[in-house]
């Protein structure tokens, strides 16, 4: 007998028999393999882009933010051909430290500029990646429940995968193709408070710093290089009995940015106060976005800043694709490897090491 327990011995008590365990795996996952998805010609995927379609304007990110070379080839004869239709939004960075709502900060602030100028928004949201997995959580979506839901709203949330500042290495050409295909309005949030948020500063009109109250002493934890780059600063969950102790909070960080030099953009940041989860103070945050918009776009400081963008994003490439180069040059990794076992034994200086590997690399290239 299977169960002892069913013998009539034990009147009253019956045990059932069990069902089958479900596998791990889904029964249906060869098939789903099998059924390749057709790939796109840099004409399909220009014009899909340029139509808005959402399906292929992911599949190009997809390409821009892949590391085979086949797709990079693909990726920069997307992007040159939508680099016309580009320039039209305007962009907005958003970071903060951690804990500070930035995503639902940024759900509320969409939901309310879509309603009030209506037009399309793209969000970029960049989640930080494991230094030793290399993963990421990508779930910025669940804590822009309005947004995501939005017709007119596109998310894509990306690995920060190490880069600097915490943004996505390839969130600049991502821009391009979101201007392309329509979206007048970019949001850029990025991981946290770092030491590198030049990244952001360089990629948006406008740096928008998100701090809390609550935090210990506001003034102690003031990166002055953050709060040199930052356009406006708010103050976030300014409700309930958090109100007063975030506008006393507002006015020492006001005090504090009147010791700043003054911006290049001849404008001095505002402090404001608002509530992302009660969608308090919203308007306010808008309204100092656009009135800063208006004015470096009437003085020119607009369009200067962008051209600075543009060379600076030049000179990041370079240097970008001069270390590709260097360590993907024949003979290098293996010189590499051995002057790392000389660095650790003490028989060489790192600045040794790099001048004799720079020499090799040079002799490789007057030679080719």
């Amino acid at each position: 007998m299977e169960h002892p327990e069913n013998d009539k011995l034990y009147k009253g008590l019956k045990v059932n028999e069990g069902v089958e365990p479900v596998g791990s795996v889904n029964p249906y996952l060869s098939r789903m393999r099998r059924k390749r998805v057709a790939s796109l010609s840099v004409n399909d995927y220009v014009e899909g882009i340029l139509r808005g379609d959402v399906t292929v304007l992911s599949r190009a990110v997809t390409l821009v933010e892949s590391v085979l070379p086949e797709h990079q080839a693909i990726a920069q004869e997307v992007i040159e051909r939508c680099l016309p239709f580009s320039g039209n939004s305007v962009r907005i960075g958003i970071t903060g430290v951690p804990g500070a709502g930035k995503s639902t900060s940024i759900d509320a602030f969409g939901m309310h500029v879509l309603e009030r100028c209506g037009g399309k928004l793209a969000v970029l949201a960049v989640d930080p990646s494991s230094e030793r997995s290399k993963g990421s959580i990508l779930g910025d979506k669940t804590r822009m429940e309005r947004l995501s839901l939005h017709p007119d709203a596109f998310i894509r949330p990306s690995a920060s995968a190490g880069s600097l500042g915490g943004v996505a290495r390839k969130t600049r050409e991502t821009i391009v193709l979101c201007e392309a295909a329509g979206y007048d309005k970019v949001f850029v949030e990025t991981v946290g408070v770092g030491q590198s948020e030049t990244a952001v500063y360089s990629m948006v009109d406008f740096f928008l710093l998100i701090q809390i109250t609550g935090a210990g002493d506001e003034l102690q934890g003031i990166k002055r290089g953050i709060m040199e780059m930052a356009d406006g600063v708010v103050i976030n969950k300014a409700d309930g009995d958090n109100v007063d102790e975030a506008r006393r909070s507002a006015v020492h960080l006001r005090n504090a940015l009147h010791l700043f030099p003054m911006p290049a953009s001849g404008i001095r940041p505002q402090v404001l106060t608002y509530s992302g989860f009660y969608d308090l103070g919203i308007k306010e945050v808008w309204d100092m976005i656009f009135d800063y918009i208006g004015k470096v776009k009437e003085s020119g400081a607009f369009d200067e800043r962008r051209h600075g963008q543009s060379k600076y994003w030049m000179y990041e490439t370079i240097d970008e694709q001069l270390r590709m180069r260097f360590r993907n040059a024949d003979g290098v990794p293996a010189m590499l490897s051995h002057y790392e076992q000389l660095l650790l034994s003490g028989k060489v200086t790192s600045f040794a090491a790099a001048a004799k590997l720079l020499e090799y690399y040079d002799g490789i290239k007057n030679n080719g």
